[in-house]
């Protein structure tokens, strides 16, 4: 079956799926009013130097500092006890191991710094100097005289003369990695990348010089143009998106830096909304959920702590055929398969620990290994993962880049003070918002009372104010919210004027 990549995309919510053998595989969303930070380049202000930690805090214009730990600070390979990533960005750098924070960096000091890791939680970003900008085919590393290839290109006569053609194109003393992508790309193809990503470089470090910090100097690509970078791989056959405006801004991106997917891109024109049509919506209700039901009977529960994750494997209505050694293996083996496939789905990292169901045959303990490392292959992520221990413990990591889809689409409930989860009033106000636009067209009145809990109706009418009038103006219907206490905060009633 074929892989797809679906994009819903509205005024106040872009919503990305990636579809493989018509099962949801990854789920990525982005808001205006929470948009993520990864990739953003900042001249930041070191506001406080932590020897103890040795690491700062960065001001970088946002509510929280950025944290920068020692080792992703870049200092002159000819000057170690200077960092020329501030000012002078024209020298080959190296990684400040082996030196103090103290010794690099002081308060007040302007510096030139990327956000690597998103705000979790109460952390805020997590922050290097080793600048990274990517692009279809490369990713160029401005400060390190480095060569490197994508290690899912496995063909080693491929991998050598990637080497070679890199090596002859890219001006002496920089980085570029060649991403999987680029396995058959041609040399005009990586030449035009390389020319982009020199000038965009060029760019940034004009922009640092002359910019008082702290603030923003080079924003990453939303989310409807990096599903072309960072998504759409040689597997991928379409790409389907059902707004105008954004179908022609991702056109004319393509037909700049990959012409030939142009063909694969199509605006879906159906009454029927996309992520219904393709039942994605029900997949996204379910990936939220704690507990998560196996074809056999048993099932898995999931959860989260700000660093931990953990997974509980149970064999559930499952009671087998033959013994119960029997029973238990075939529910792990079934376990591992849906474990692999929901930490790419919901996006969890961190520490993760999965306590599978206890086996005593040490083939079984061998073969439920081998069969997990192989169904996590398909993630993207950087994983790693312990054997088996004597308790039926399966220790990992997974990286953890951004908020997992639980954390980006719930919020703490507060009829329970936090002990556990609803949807965030955000996400139930824009399924109203889906729900009106779609069944708009049946009723012939020109109001539409909406009964909802007086949390929401607050929403409404402030933050979302401006989205509520958007909505107005594309249905030709007006809006009235009517609070009610009464109503839980997940429950509303939509009431069609005749």
């Amino acid at each position: 079956m074929p892989t797809e990549i679906l994009i819903n995309a509205t005024s106040y919510e872009v919503r990305l799926a990636l579809v493989e053998d018509g099962n949801l595989s990854e789920f990525h969303m982005q808001r205006p009013t929470e948009k993520g930070l990864m990739g953003n380049v900042y001249k930041g202000r070191i506001v406080r130097v932590l020897p103890g930690m040795q690491a700062a805090f960065v001001d970088i214009g946002l509510e929280r500092t950025g944290f920068l730990y020692v080792d992703d600070v870049c200092v002159s390979s000819d000057c170690p006890e200077y960092s020329p990533c501030i000012t002078d960005c024209a020298q080959t750098h190296i990684r400040a191991q082996g030196l103090h924070i103290e010794d690099i960096l002081r308060e007040g000091q302007d510096i030139l710094v990327q956000v690597s890791k998103d705000p979790i939680g109460t952390k805020g970003a997590r922050l290097t100097c080793h600048i990274t900008l990517p692009c279809r085919n490369l990713v160029f590393i401005p400060l390190t005289d480095h060569i490197g290839v994508s290690r899912k290109i496995e063909d080693e006569g491929i991998r050598i003369q990637l080497k070679a053609l890199i090596e002859e194109l890219r001006p002496q003393g920089t980085g570029f990695i060649v991403r999987t992508v680029a396995e058959h790309a041609t040399k005009e193809e990586l030449e035009a990348d390389m020319e982009f990503l020199l000038l965009l470089w060029d760019d940034i470090r004009d922009k640092s010089l002359h910019m008082e910090a702290p603030c923003l100097v080079h924003e990453d690509l939303d989310i409807t143009l990096r599903s072309i970078r960072d998504f759409f791989t040689m597997d991928v056959d379409s790409l389907v998106i059902d707004d105008q405006v954004a179908y022609d801004k991702l056109l004319a991106h393509v037909k700049t830096f990959a012409p030939f997917l142009a063909e694969k891109i199509s605006l879906y024109k159906d009454s029927t909304p996309l992520f219904e049509s393709y039942n994605i919506e029900v997949e996204i209700s379910r990936a939220i959920e704690k507990k998560v039901w196996l074809r056999s009977g048993g099932y898995i529960i999931i959860e989260s702590t700000e660093a931990l994750s953990v997974i509980d494997v149970n064999t559930g209505r499952y009671v087998g055929k033959n013994d119960l050694n029997d029973t238990i293996f075939k529910t792990n083996m079934e376990a591992a398969i849906e474990i692999a496939y929901q930490l790419r789905l919901r996006n969890i990292g961190g520490i993760i620990i999965i306590d599978f169901i206890d086996m005593e045959d040490d083939k079984h303990r061998e073969e439920l290994y081998a069969t997990f490392k192989e169904a996590v292959k398909k993630d993207k992520s950087r994983i790693n993962i312990l054997k088996l221990s004597e308790f039926g413990l399966v220790q990992m990591t997974r990286k953890r880049n951004s908020e997992n889809l639980h954390q980006l689409m719930c919020e703490p409930c507060h009829y329970c003070s936090g002990e556990g989860m609803v949807k965030s009033r955000r996400t139930i106000c824009y399924d109203i918002f889906r729900k009106i636009s779609r069944n708009s067209k049946k009723h012939k009145g020109s109001t539409i009372t909406l009964r909802v809990h007086s949390r929401l109706a607050d929403l409404l009418n402030n933050e979302e104010e401006q989205t509520k009038t958007r909505v107005e103006k594309e249905i030709g219907k007006r809006i009235i919210i009517a609070p009610s206490k009464d109503l839980h905060i997940e429950k509303y009633e939509i009431i069609w004027q005749r």
